[in-house]
């Protein structure tokens, strides 16, 4: 076995079996090489199992302070916000549209387009009342309420007759 602890097959190198050196490295730097490769590897498992313990006393400081998880977003989001309004391109934006809110074009836009949305309402409001008014007297046609009478006869012919109700209009209608 070798010293880094794996089962795989290695020469007195330290390389895979049936490796070979790579152009320019003698057997004795490949050696050198492999055994700083082994400490720099358990160098980073230790760092990983500090920095494992570290975060899980941060973890439990935080809990025992009465810091949750979604405190530490609100405050990162704050912390963001303000960022992002003391960035420059922010700061040149806001101007920037400060800027074409108080041009001529703006306020002539706004009003037009206020104007548009003000007669739209209206022609909306006054096609409402037409459709209204139109399906009012369509109602009241003798073409509708015969159309009505039939519906509702057919409503009774289907359904029966229920408590002695009898059919508001003739039984011998048509339909």
């Amino acid at each position: 076995m070798d010293p880094s602890g794996n089962d795989s097959p290695m020469t007195s190198t330290g390389l895979a079996s049936g490796e070979t050196l790579p152009p320019g490295l003698t057997e004795e730097e490949a050696e050198e090489m492999q055994l700083e490769l082994t400490k720099v590897d358990d160098e980073i498992q230790t760092l990983r199992q500090v920095l494992t313990a570290k975060e899980r006393h941060a973890t439990e400081l935080k809990r025992r302070l009465g810091i949750s998880p979604l405190s530490e977003i609100k405050q990162n989001i704050t912390k963001g916000w303000h960022d992002v309004q003391c960035s420059s391109a922010y700061l040149t934006a806001s101007a920037t549209l400060e800027d074409i809110s108080r041009s001529e074009t703006y306020k002539r836009t706004q009003d037009t387009l206020s104007q548009a949305g003000q007669m739209t309402s209206a022609a909306f409001s006054t096609m409402g009342s037409a459709i209204r008014s139109r399906f009012g007297e369509m109602r009241n046609s003798p073409s509708f309420k015969s159309f009505e009478d039939k519906v509702e006869n057919m409503k009774y012919k289907v359904m029966g007759r229920s408590n002695g109700e009898s059919s508001p209009t003739s039984n011998n209608a048509p339909f």
